[in-house]
């Protein structure tokens, strides 16, 4: 079956034909390293990660680079507020960056280039582009010309003369048009500095991108991603600067990521209605992040909130207590890829993500798959037919799971990690907490029901719920 991926350059999903046989180059823009990142990054991270997964799964031999823009206005202004060098700065945010999404599972790119190990492949971009006329040098600044550029707008599908219209007059009179961006910005007597045949400074943003999808792949490669903000006029620019030395578009198939909203708005620093990965893996486990992420299609919005986050935490546990629960009754039982490769489970789920990778689809399989696995558990006796089938089923629900990024624990492991974060958020006393229940287990064995409906609710009132198994009475974090 082919794959179909949504182009936001056509506006509708096209067949999947990468440039070269069985080889995929995908570039995707990466974080201003000045801040931690917050929820709308994880998205973006996390979208393309199971894009880059998927292509994998389906046999190409992908190269996948994601930048980091490591000098821009916001990291100069925030090294000036925190009086430390932009380089310890960006260090700093890029290893929290690693440290972020390394929790969420995602894998690292082929490479991860940063703006400024980049700064001579901009410069020869800037200077093709004057030698043909698409930019002009003017105060020390050096500005790409929109107007020498017919296919500007292709992407976004905006007009020029709307945008002209509607455009304010910039303050920098350098320009020669209100809608000209940037390519190499004349830097202040105390802003980090590159030589350049126009005096010293630094590289505007777009360039950026533009430069290092270049350096990676040539004049052209396969998938452009990243968030919806990007669309205009980040990539709009892009194209417009790459077309502009090199006559033909950077990328074939543009993918860009909704947005995640809190109360109908954008998640963004600007808006201050962010949370920061750090402040969620307080309150929540990763991977049930990560769940709520993928639960909807990655080009629509997401609303965001505690309660949406609570649910996830509950199914990716029931999803582990399937695995779990089969696991006990076929842990004898190998199961081969063929075996895997050829269940009409994987096809389905393959379907889905074949229908421009639709997470939400194999999401909802999962869900009724983990219900089958836990009925065929119920049943399940020691014939050796119905103990394989369901070790194929457990061994498929893993590797699904697996390339959604998800289910590489054990039940017990993440319910630890789960109780641990649940612990230190609540501040839970659990000293006090086993003497309540050994007190409700003590009056219950004296009849004092009174007593033991007494702890029972001083339990509940901090969170937790009890279960009272032939092993005994456990307890858990509601």
């Amino acid at each position: 079956m082919n794959l179909l991926i949504f182009n936001t350059l056509s506006g509708k999903k096209e067949v999947f034909e990468p440039l070269r046989e069985n080889k995929v180059g995908m570039y995707v823009c990466g974080v201003t390293v000045y801040d931690y990142c917050h929820v709308g990054h994880a998205r973006s991270g996390v979208v393309f990660d199971i894009i880059f997964r998927y292509l994998k799964h389906c046999g190409y031999d992908v190269k996948y680079v994601r930048n980091f823009t490591d000098i821009d206005d916001k990291i100069i202004n925030r090294s000036k507020e925190q009086n430390v060098s932009w380089e310890k700065l960006t260090e700093k945010f890029i290893q929290a960056f690693y440290d972020d999404m390394g929790q969420l599972h995602i894998q690292s790119p082929t490479e991860e280039p940063k703006a400024t190990d980049h700064i001579q492949e901009m410069l020869d971009m800037i200077s093709s582009l004057i030698e043909r006329g698409k930019a002009y040098e003017s105060g020390g600044d050096v500005f790409y010309s929109v107007n020498s550029f017919d296919g500007y707008g292709q992407l976004s599908g905006k007009n020029i003369e709307d945008l002209q219209a509607g455009a304010r007059v910039d303050v920098n009179e350098n320009k020669s048009n209100a809608l000209d961006f940037v390519l190499w910005k004349k830097s202040k007597p105390d802003e980090p500095a590159w030589d350049s045949p126009w005096g010293k400074g630094r590289p505007g943003w777009h360039i950026e991108c533009s430069a290092m999808g270049r350096k990676y792949f040539g004049e052209s490669f396969d998938i452009h991603g990243g968030g919806k903000d990007l669309v205009f006029p980040h990539h709009e620019n892009e194209i417009a600067q790459s077309c502009g030395v090199t006559g033909c578009l950077p990328a074939r198939y543009w993918v860009h990521n909704g947005f995640v909203n809190v109360d109908k708005e954008k998640m963004s620093k600007s808006l201050d209605n962010f949370f920061t990965l750090r402040d969620i893996f307080k309150k929540f486990h990763p991977e049930a992040l990560r769940l709520f992420l993928i639960s909807s299609h990655y080009r629509s919005p997401i609303d965001f909130s505690m309660k949406n986050l609570e649910d996830a935490e509950k199914v990716i546990l029931r999803f582990y207590e399937a695995l779990e629960n089969a696991r006990t009754l076929v842990d004898d039982c190998s199961v081969s890829l063929e075996e895997i490769k050829s269940s009409s489970f994987l096809a389905k789920c393959e379907k889905a993500m074949n229908d421009d990778f639709n997470t939400a689809v194999v999401v909802a399989h999962l869900n009724e798959e983990s219900r089958g696995i836990n009925f065929d558990c119920s049943r399940v006796d020691s014939g050796e037919g119905e103990k394989r089938n369901l070790a194929v089923r457990l061994a498929t629900f893993k590797f699904v799971g697996e390339l959604l990024g998800l289910l590489t624990s054990s039940l017990g492991q993440i319910r630890q990690e789960i109780f641990e974060v649940k612990k230190t958020a609540r501040e839970l006393d659990v000293e006090r907490i086993e003497c309540l229940v050994n007190d409700r287990n003590e009056a219950r064995n004296n009849k004092d029901w009174g007593r033991a409906d007494q702890c029972r609710d001083e339990l509940k009132t901090m969170g937790i719920v009890l279960e009272d198994t032939s092993k005994g009475t456990e307890w858990k974090i509601k």
